[in-house]
C-alpha cells in the first residue's frame, strides 16, 4: 500500500506547478522535497499513521485541482487593495529591483521619517511668551 501512496504523491509532484520567480520560496519546490524525504526508501518506505498520509493528499490534490477555486468563484479579480493578481504576482516574485528606501529596513525608515528634523530644516519657533 506505501507504494501506491508513493507513486500517487509523485505524479502529484509532476503536476504541481514551479514557479521559476520564486527560488527558494516556490511551494512545488517544496512539496517535492517534502516527498523525498518523507518517501527516502521510496516504495519500500513504512508509513506511520496511513490515514494522515491519505488525508494530507487529498487535501494537496484538491489544492492543486483548484477545487475551491471553482466552488467559491470570486466576483472581481482584484483584492480590497484594488491591485490585480498579476500586479500581485510581480510583487511577491521578488524581481522587482529594489530602490535605496526599500533596502534601509522598516526601523531605520520609520526613524528617518519620524525623528526630529535638523535645525537648518526645521522652522525657527518663537522663544517669545
Amino acid at each position: 500500500m506505501s507504494a501506491t501512496r508513493y507513486r500517487r504523491f509523485l505524479k502529484l509532484c509532476e503536476e504541481w506547478p514551479r514557479d521559476e520567480t520564486k527560488i527558494g520560496r516556490d511551494l512545488g519546490t517544496y512539496l517535492r522535497q517534502r516527498v523525498a524525504s518523507a518517501f527516502r526508501e521510496g516504495e519500500n518506505t513504512q508509513i506511520s499513521d496511513p490515514e494522515k498520509c491519505d488525508q494530507m493528499y487529498e487535501s494537496l490534490a484538491r489544492i492543486n485541482g483548484n477545487v475551491y477555486r471553482q466552488r467559491f468563484p470570486r466576483a472581481k479579480d482584484t483584492s480590497f487593495t484594488g491591485v490585480t493578481a498579476e500586479e500581485c504576482k510581480l510583487l511577491l516574485s521578488g524581481n522587482m529591483q529594489q530602490t535605496d528606501e526599500d533596502k534601509k529596513g522598516l526601523w531605520t525608515t520609520l526613524m528617518e521619517r519620524f525623528s526630529s528634523k535638523p535645525a537648518e530644516d526645521a522652522p525657527e519657533k518663537s522663544t517669545e511668551k
